[in-house]
């Protein structure tokens, strides 16, 4: 069949002007406005492309297969609101990727000629004008196309010269043969992988590039070393050095790239002369499940150091069932200045698993964070250097408790480059959505280390949503909206409650007030266990609760793990935030006359090591009270309810219409995964493989319950589908086993769509599908004997 559309006011609304993305430059003095196109045409995503090594490869860019469109840029200053549009910009060409230069006096980005290759381009801030350097090819194959060194010199990823591409043989020069090496392994379920000699020729002349230092002073071009297989290379903080992880043979046919064989390396600028070996680690395909691999990893350079390196080492053995004391430890190397007999030191071990470092302005300050798998735990320590054993607990808690959540620490960057916690008058900060009981109200907390005392310096107040998003001088950037105003920022001062005595610096307008004002409400309601539930109730424009208008239902969800009930039934989310319909979202059904209960909680609570044993019970528990409450009310006929969910939702809605026969009219279901012995070694956040558990992965296999299905139900998957655990095969096998026993059921595969839809003509489709599936599946049975079930 052709594409269809869903109808002209929905094309109208989906093209409706977006918002441009935005990014602020280091000295904040300026926003950078970026208009994009988030629906490119599918011939787009026709384009010819490689997979090779869990990437997909456009060749003729060249450069990694692309779908957002930029298609304009402007510069926003924060200080008065003020607007200019960037010129010099080509008209054949096509914006990508802009980059501040440290003191945010210009910003560096590539352009995309329509004839394949990627030119750069330099923009300044002071003229709002741009220009193209000519001569240069950049490629984004594995890393960054570019990055600054310091606020002169660029960093470049160009196309290397290697000559012809290799050629596919005429004839197979022999059979693919892989080895087990005795060790168990439980690799997941990766997609584009690599399959043959020619496959491994073919990604290494792809994702060979040619790293350059490009002066803007000079206007010159120097190489840096020779060509490389590189999936990064970050500059030193002082610009000496440079940090290079490259990929060596043997590659794997098992894992993606970024499990392959690597060496990370140092060299020197400019010209890229070898140094040192950091680490050089074999191919990660034996890791164990939920694990991490041995020798060093998470490298990186020291922000506030001049050239200090930091990583960390499983001791282990990398997996989390091992019976140890300490799970990793941290060490750091200095390379400045090169003595050539450095050699790097412990500087402490966590009990548990690292997670990440938070650097504070002192370079003697230390921030770090560990994860504590067993319990879903995260804790947070600061301590100075060389003395770990005085450190001090700034955070102890759940990861999934939303109310206890302190945020994230606001970090700026100075004029030479480093990214540091900001702080002030000996005080740093901490952002939070700050989930309440009644919903989100945002947060700005300033943060004393020492101490651990905090001062609230902002929150949202109760009638919009409004967020921090940086200091600008001694003032607040923030983004506001409410149920009726899209989101703009604004400068102001600290407050408690927004709103007041702000600058408004953008003026977005509403691009559907025909849409405005429909009813968005949090509702709660408890599980029959005692769980507390959660949703977002959405009636269509005009229609409120109150007239009870018992409406046709779309319940759409997507399960979440939790380790018990008071963290599971947390509230998340706000109703006083502006809704905009974009893409496939289930809320197109409020224009079509449906209520729409979106997110509606789905927590899977228990034991992280069994908690799926009973995962049927608690979703079909949670969609049972939700519908009723609504039922109660008055908003929903309980005749004329639909499920539906995306990825894991689609595997739920699935899992709910063979548990709970009759509960749902219909259900719809976009990219899922319904045969779990396709992911044998576990999938979300299941910790057993299925030898350890076979039941379990029959139990939660919707495949096997193919003949017990008898409410319709839409499958639509994207027919190149690389995600991890939902190749399209899962759609088509699911289908084949319904049709063949007498269900009602329709199969959409949309080509050369991954697991997301971006193609316009995809996405107007995937509504047509969703909406006319609601409609055949949805008529009062008051007025119809026809429900449409097989």
């Amino acid at each position: 069949m052709h594409y269809q559309t869903p109808g002209d006011d929905l094309v109208a609304l989906l093209d409706a002007p977006l918002t441009p993305l935005s990014s602020l430059s280091p000295d904040r003095s300026h926003l950078l406005l970026i208009g994009y196109e988030p629906y490119p045409p599918i011939a787009d995503l026709a384009r010819p492309y490689e997979k090779l090594a869990g990437v997909r490869f456009d060749s003729t860019r060249p450069g990694t297969q692309r779908l957002t469109r930029y298609t304009s840029l402007a510069l926003l200053s924060t200080e008065d609101g003020s607007q200019r549009q960037v010129t010099g910009l080509p008209g054949d060409m096509i914006p990508g990727g802009p980059v501040w230069s440290d003191d945010g006096h210009r910003f560096a980005f590539y352009l995309e000629r329509p004839g394949g290759g990627l030119a750069l381009a330099l923009g300044t801030v002071a003229t709002a004008s741009a220009e193209v350097i000519p001569g240069l090819a950049l490629t984004d194959m594995l890393s960054s196309p570019l990055q600054w060194v310091d606020n002169q010199t660029l960093l470049l990823t160009l196309v290397a010269d290697l000559g012809e591409s290799p050629q596919p043989p005429k004839a197979p020069e022999g059979p693919i043969v892989q080895e087990a090496s005795g060790k168990q392994t439980r690799a997941a379920t990766y997609q584009d992988l690599l399959a043959s000699p020619y496959d491994e020729a073919l990604f290494t002349h792809l994702a060979t590039v040619q790293l350059a230092a490009y002066s803007l002073a000079t206007r010159e071009t120097t190489l840096v070393g020779a060509p490389v297989l590189t999936t990064s290379a970050r500059p030193s903080p002082n610009g000496e050095f440079l940090l290079v992880t490259r990929l060596v043979p043997p590659f794997s046919y098992r894992v993606p790239y970024q499990l392959f064989a690597r060496r990370t390396e140092v060299w020197a600028m400019p010209g890229g002369a070898y140094l040192r070996t950091i680490a050089d680690l074999p191919i990660s395909d034996e890791v164990p499940q939920q694990g991490v691999p041995t020798g060093p990893r998470a490298i990186s350079w020291q922000p506030n150091a001049p050239a200090t390196l930091h990583w960390v080492e499983a001791l282990d053995g990398g997996d989390p069932l091992a019976k140890v004391e300490h799970r990793d430890r941290a060490m750091a190397l200095d390379l400045a200045p090169v003595s050539g007999g450095d050699s790097p030191w412990e500087s402490f071990r966590l009990t548990h698993r690292f997670a990440g470092w938070d650097w504070p302005d002192d370079p003697s300050a230390r921030i770090v964070t560990e994860y504590d798998r067993d319990r879903r735990w995260r804790t947070t320590y600061y301590f100075s250097w060389n003395h770990w054993e005085t450190r001090r607990t700034l955070f102890d808690l759940s990861v999934n408790d939303a109310y206890g959540d302190p945020g994230s620490f606001i970090t700026t960057q100075k004029p030479t480059g480093e990214r540091v916690l900001d702080t002030r008058n000996g005080r740093v900060f901490l952002a939070g959505r700050g989930a309440t009981p009644e919903g989100d109200r945002p947060f700005l907390d300033a943060f004393d280390l020492t101490t651990g005392q905090k001062e609230r310096l902002f929150e949202c107040g109760t009638e919009g949503y409004e967020s921090f998003l940086a200091f600008i001088g001694d003032k607040l950037l923030t983004s506001r909206q409410s149920r009726t105003e899209p989101t703009n920022f604004y400068i102001g001062s600290p407050n408690l409650g927004g709103g007041g005595g702000s600058l408004q610096i953008t003026h977005y307008t509403d691009p559907h007030p025909e849409v405005t004002g429909l009813h968005k409400e949090m509702v709660r309601y408890q599980r029959l266990d005692g769980v507390p539930l959660s949703g977002m109730l959405y009636l269509p424009p005009g229609v409120t609760p109150e007239s009870r208008p018992h409406l046709p239902l779309l319940l759409w969800a997507y399960p979440e793990e939790y380790s018990d009930a008071a963290t599971a039934g947390q509230v998340r989310g706000s109703d006083k935030t502006f809704t905009r319909l974009m893409g496939t979202s289930p809320l197109w059904f409020l224009l079509r006359g449906w209520a729409v209960l979106m997110d509606a909680s789905m927590p899977i609570v228990g034991d992280p090591e069994t908690a799926n044993d009973t995962f049927a019970e608690q979703i079909v528990g949670a969609a049972k009270v939700g519908i009723d409450m609504l039922v109660a009310r008055g908003i929903a006929d309980p005749s004329r309810v639909m499920v539906g969910g995306h990825s894991y939702g689609a595997f739920m809605t699935a899992h709910l219409l063979a548990h709970a026969p009759g509960l749902f009219r219909a259900g719809i279901a976009r990219s899922g995964a319904y045969n779990r012995t396709l992911t044998p070694f576990g999938f979300q956040s299941e910790r057993r493989s299925y030898w350890e558990a076979p039941e379990i992965y029959h139990k939660l296999s919707p495949f096997t319950y193919a003949d017990k299905i008898k409410d319709p139900i839409l499958l639509i998957h994207g027919q190149a589908d690389n995600n991890s655990g939902t190749h399209t095969l899962q759609s088509e096998r699911f289908y084949q086993a319904l049709q063949a026993h007498g269900a009602t059921a329709r199969l959409t595969l949309l080509p050369h769509e991954s697991h997301g839809y971006r193609a316009r003509e995809s996405v107007l489709h995937t509504l047509w599908e969703m909406l006319n599936w609601a409609e055949r599946f949805s008529a009062d049975p008051s007025t119809s004997a026809d429900t449409g079930k097989g």
